[in-house]
């Protein structure tokens, strides 16, 4: 005659916690931290979505082309715009992004009354290489739903830049890419026009074999 086995005991039940809830900034708090000392006049630093993100060092090649795009821009400003190069836009009470060119309305005291909002922005640039993924990913959607009218992505991977236009709350409606060869201007400044490989780093030939 066979024992009859016991059934295996069963596993106790774990308790499901809940994910740790992250403590968000507001700007006002992140102005306070750099007047406290918290945060260092010369730090690279934006506020996102709350959080404080320390923002890649930037190489020549970013450098120079930002210089490139302000002074193309600013060839064609004539008192109808102003270009901002890498400072803060107000987006809310939880975030204040650095784009790296921003075409703001124009303003006769060249905005020292007060920091530029969603409304004073006809275009934001951002210059993207090892940056790629998060400014498409977290930045381009954050512009949208500031309802900025039009974001462009210097793609220094791809080598093209990519618009988009159509801002809503999940972000923007249309996608296009500008390659070398096509003209690109803003949808707010139809008239301000560009041929995409001036905005673009020149192409450096490979030197022949001797």
């Amino acid at each position: 005659m066979t024992t009859p086995t016991k059934a295996p005991p069963k596993p106790a039940e774990t308790e499901t916690l809940a994910p740790p809830e992250t403590r968000k900034f507001t700007v006002d708090e992140y102005y306070r931290m750099a007047e406290a000392g918290i945060l260092y006049p010369d730090e690279r630093v934006e506020l996102i979505e709350g959080e404080i993100i320390v923002m890649a060092p930037m190489g020549h090649l970013h450098i120079g082309t930002v210089n490139r795009w302000n002074r193309f821009f600013g060839e064609q400003a004539r008192r109808r715009y102003t270009v901002q190069i890498q400072s803060a836009i107000r987006l809310g009470a939880h975030s204040q992004p650095e784009p790296d060119v921003a075409i703001l309305r124009f303003r006769e005291d060249d905005y020292l009354s007060g920091m530029a909002s969603p409304a004073d922005v006809f275009l934001v640039v951002e210059i993207s290489d090892t940056t790629l993924d998060s400014d498409r990913q977290v930045k381009v959607l954050l512009y949208a739903q500031a309802n900025i009218p039009e974001t462009w992505l210097m793609n220094l991977v791809e080598d093209c830049i990519e618009s988009f236009t159509g801002p809503g709350p999940e972000g923007y409606a249309n996608h296009t890419i500008y390659r070398r060869g096509d003209r690109i201007s803003p949808s707010t400044l139809p008239d301000v026009e560009f041929a995409v490989e001036d905005l673009l780093p020149p192409v450096v030939e490979a030197p022949e074999n001797a």
